[in-house]
């Protein structure tokens, strides 16, 4: 899209409030709200904003940041029209205040470069990603709840599924912002849902990502619901996952991932690149499962994948490869949770997969066996390792990983480590509804 188009359709849609969309390090969708007066400006990449009030970011002494703006994500927002006045976004990247020099603390502008490096090697990344949610009601006083009055189970249909107006309202509303969805239905636990998007290259599907939760919650308000991505929101039933499906191409457009006449009819760049992935996988779950909440989704028993294996079929390892092949050869990446900045975890996958190819690693054999029922040393024999069971240890085995810091960049890596180790320690430090319950008449 070129900027005579956008203005061409700031007219014809009478758009008069513009939303100029950055993401934070953890995540988090940020907005700069400007009249109809300032679009242009905003399109010319004008805008500034203070870095210092965002964090992660800069300190206040270097505050001034500009907004520069991809053409290619303006859309304009369905549920914004109030009698005939419309509303648009688009998201930008982070530059520094001579308004030349992108910022390395933007997630966006890191997974450019990271994807600049690949396309050095001869790929190009394709992404689809899988994010579960829950719908849940509000109390009298707007507040989430864990309540639900929706009690139907995976694939059902009407009308035990209560929130399935809310869900189709949420599949048009994206259908009008330009995804093309492939797929949606009712999950394993109540209240839980799943929409599925067609993929696309790895920025595309970063942005698409971070859209999609925003257009969820902002759809399920006006259901008088609340949409959470928290992985882990109540005991005893399924978490939600973010199994990212991805592929790497070569710069002539085929599957690097596919070879017909080979085993599985997977290239020696595919094997490769799941050796990357196994290897470096203990230490991109900080990044990929960044909560504390995120590693009580992380255990055995509720198809959450906690040992780094592969198999063609197998649900219970890391990485599964998916039946289809030719264009569509790919592989399912299967810790990753909803509450991740894409973003960073594109960027971490891919490196990780990378790393494998940069350096020859040989793949061990698929795990066909359910993990879940394999004793040590079974695991052992078969060269399954096991995923870090708390935010604690996978910061850990992150920060020792050099991947991580040629992944992330200095700023980002440094930062984020310091807002989840304070995110760890305000957590341990906490006392919790389970400790009183188990202790406090006892002891």
């Amino acid at each position: 899209m070129t900027r005579d188009e956008i203005m061409k359709i700031v007219e014809e849609e009478n758009i008069h409030f513009f939303r100029l969309q950055f993401v934070d390090i953890f995540g988090f969708m940020k907005n700069v709200a400007i009249p109809r007066s300032q679009i242009e400006k905003a399109l010319d990449g004008k805008i500034m904003f203070d870095g210092s009030s965002i964090d992660g970011f800069v300190r206040i002494n270097e505050s001034d940041m500009y907004l520069i703006p991809d053409y290619d994500t303006f859309v304009v927002l369905p549920w914004r029209n109030k009698e005939g006045i419309a509303a648009a976004r688009i998201i930008c990247d982070v530059y520094r205040a001579d308004g030349e020099t992108p910022f390395e603390g933007c997630p966006r502008v890191n997974l450019k470069r990271v994807l600049a490096e690949a396309k050095e090697m001869g790929y190009t990344m394709n992404v689809g990603t899988e994010a579960e949610f829950f719908l849940f009601e509000v109390d009298e006083n707007g507040r989430a709840t864990t309540e639900t009055s929706d009690v139907a189970g995976y694939f059902s249909l009407d009308p035990e599924d209560k929130a399935n107006d809310c869900r189709r309202e949420i599949i048009e509303t994206l259908e009008k912002m330009g995804f093309e969805i492939e797929a949606s239905h009712h999950e394993v636990a109540e209240g839980q849902h799943e929409i599925n998007f067609k993929y696309a290259d790895a920025l595309a599907c970063a942005d698409n990502t971070i859209t999609f939760k925003w257009v969820v919650k902002s759809v399920a308000a006006r259901y008088g619901l609340h949409a959470t991505f928290m992985p882990k929101p109540i005991f005893g039933i399924n978490g939600s996952g973010m199994h990212t499906n991805q592929s790497l191409f070569n710069l002539d457009g085929t599957n690097a991932f596919f070879e017909e006449s080979s085993d599985l009819q997977l290239s020696n760049t595919a094997y490769k690149y799941i050796a990357g992935i196994l290897k470096n996988a203990p230490s991109f779950v900080a990044v990929t499962n960044p909560l504390v909440n995120s590693y009580k989704r992380l255990v055995p028993g509720y198809e959450a994948p906690v040992y780094a294996a592969w198999s063609a079929s197998n649900r219970s390892a890391l990485v599964r490869i998916p039946a289809a092949r030719g264009m569509s050869t790919r592989t399912e990446v299967r810790c990753p949770d909803p509450s991740t900045n894409p973003y960073l975890a594109l960027a971490m996958m891919l490196n990780s997969g990378l790393d494998g190819i940069k350096n020859d690693l040989p793949v061990p054999g698929p795990v066909d066996k359910d993990i879940f029922e394999m004793n040590d040393e079974q695991m052992a024999a078969e060269g399954v390792t096991v995923l870090p069971g708390s935010l604690k240890e996978a910061l850990d085995i992150f920060k020792a990983n050099p991947l991580s810091k040629e992944t992330l960049g200095d700023h980002i890596f440094e930062k984020y480590i310091e807002a989840k180790e304070a995110e760890w320690d305000s957590y341990r430090c906490s006392v919790t509804e389970w400790e009183l319950e188990n202790y406090l008449s006892i002891y």
